[in-house]
């Protein structure tokens, strides 16, 4: 997974997230319920304790409705798991393929 070096200043506040893929890196889109806005997610490669957290937040869409989501970036094509933070149980498993943005929905949702 690549690794993070700076903020973007705009995460979190539901505006458009700058997705940098090819190759073999890819993105992950997750709907989420909108129940979980504001609650961090956890990511990372299956078999691996390394992670990296996004939080959930409402984005707009072209028709003004608002979609909640977890955008994860610039991740290594791969199997992955995802969790509630700090220690929640994993509940979701993707396989990001590198140069595409992978959709996935949170269970619940």
């Amino acid at each position: 997974m690549t690794a993070v070096t700076a903020e973007n200043p705009h995460a979190g506040r539901g505006r458009a997230v700058p997705l940098d893929i090819g190759g073999d890196v890819g993105a992950l889109v997750v709907a989420m319920p909108a129940e979980l806005e504001g609650v961090e997610i956890d990511i990372r490669p299956v078999g691996r304790a390394d992670a990296t957290h996004v939080a959930v937040v409402a984005r707009p869409t072209p028709s003004g409705r608002a979609i909640h989501s977890a955008v994860f970036f610039e991740l290594a094509a791969g199997p992955y798991e995802l969790c509630r933070r700090p220690d929640g149980p994993v509940r979701l498993r993707v396989h990001v393929v590198g140069g595409r943005v992978t959709r996935a929905e949170w269970p619940g949702s």
